[in-house]
């Protein structure tokens, strides 16, 4: 009999549903919430009332799409965090309504495994390439910046991760300190296509081991913008393209400088990018060029599962699941990587 799992992803400003068949995708619904543009950053009140209105008709789409009635459901995976409360609470208040309801059991996703394990989803239209275990897996988005030994499905190893700022909340200041809107990571990585990434300089962090540091890098940028307006007001205007292209290259230079060195410690040629950075165009070439001249073998996530989705969610809860794993109806969100 298949195992047909329902995954719900709600940890952000993005309300996703999606169906998965033994591991293999049949839907995968995203509402997207524009209402944040206007404030330069997610405002957590507004997502958790947007997630509301939306889940019930995203749920049914992605129901619908994939030719399913709630009734065939084998189990739901959500997101447990983390993530911003609220938003979460209303996935998880969905998952536990609905699962009840089915009398099915439901199985909580750390959503940072969800982005690990995007590359997993299996499309009936697609050919089936998956990293072979253990692989090295950049995990970067706006919230988390990590590298990953991925030993199975299910058993995970941290070995570096951001001391202090992600990355994605690097490209996201950057923008707003330049007035590009939100979010940053899409339009600097547009603008950057236009630039010469060698024209600027910024400074690098050094620090030790595996671990990363964003923070100095922005601080750099804001002197430096500061300090060049200070003579000329439309310096921003006029250079807009090198900053970015410079500011980039300073970022992922910073990324592959680890990731590099993670690969020659532990010997690992697979390897493998996720979150909602890995859709940087910069980013994925510098990657698959590091893998020619090294020897890796790359895998990139398909942009539609680099960003928050619920396929992910659904494919980590279908290991989950595999694994008898099951979620009790009293679990409550977290917030925090350090709650889960």
């Amino acid at each position: 009999m298949a195992d047909i799992i329902l995954g719900i992803e709600s940890s952000c400003d993005d309300t996703s549903a999606a169906v998965i068949r033994d591991g293999w995708l049949l839907s995968n619904v995203i509402a997207s919430q524009d209402v944040h543009k206007a404030y330069g950053g997610v405002v957590p009140e507004l997502a958790s009332r947007a997630h509301e209105q939306n889940i019930v008709p995203v749920v049914s789409e992605a129901l619908s799409r994939a030719g399913v009635k709630a009734s065939e459901l084998t189990a739901i995976a959500f997101t447990r965090g983390p993530g911003l409360l609220g938003s979460l609470l209303v996935g998880t208040s969905f998952a536990k309504a609905l699962g009840l309801a089915l009398n099915i059991p439901i199985i909580m996703v750390n959503h940072l495994q969800g982005h690990i394990l995007a590359g997993f989803v299996k499309q009936a239209d697609k050919p089936v390439v998956q990293p072979s275990f253990p692989y090295l897996c950049l995990l970067v988005s706006g919230g988390n910046s990590q590298i990953v030994k991925v030993n199975s499905p299910l058993e995970f190893e941290i070995l570096g991760q951001t001391i202090d700022d992600a990355v994605g909340e690097a490209f996201d200041k950057c923008s707003k300190m330049m007035g590009l809107g939100y979010p940053g990571g899409p339009v600097i990585d547009r603008l950057a296509k236009l630039g010469n990434p060698e024209r600027f300089k910024f400074a690098k962090p050094r620090v030790p081991g595996l671990d990363y540091s964003f923070s100095g890098i922005k601080t750099s940028l804001l002197y430096f913008v500061r300090d060049e307006i200070a003579k000329d007001p439309d310096f921003i205007e006029k250079n807009k393209e090198d900053i970015c292209a410079s500011f980039q290259k300073a970022l992922i230079d910073i990324l592959m400088d680890k990731l590099v060195k993670a690969a020659r410690q532990t010997g690992i040629r697979e390897i493998a990018i996720g979150g909602g950075v890995s859709a940087n165009s910069g980013l994925r070439e510098r990657i698959v060029a590091e893998g020619r001249r090294r020897g890796w073998k790359t895998y990139l996530p398909e942009f539609k599962f680099t960003t928050d989705n619920a396929a992910m969610i659904a494919i980590a809860g279908y290991y989950h699941y595999l694994a008898g794993e099951r979620t009790s109806l009293d679990v409550a969100p977290v917030s925090r990587m350090a709650d889960f």
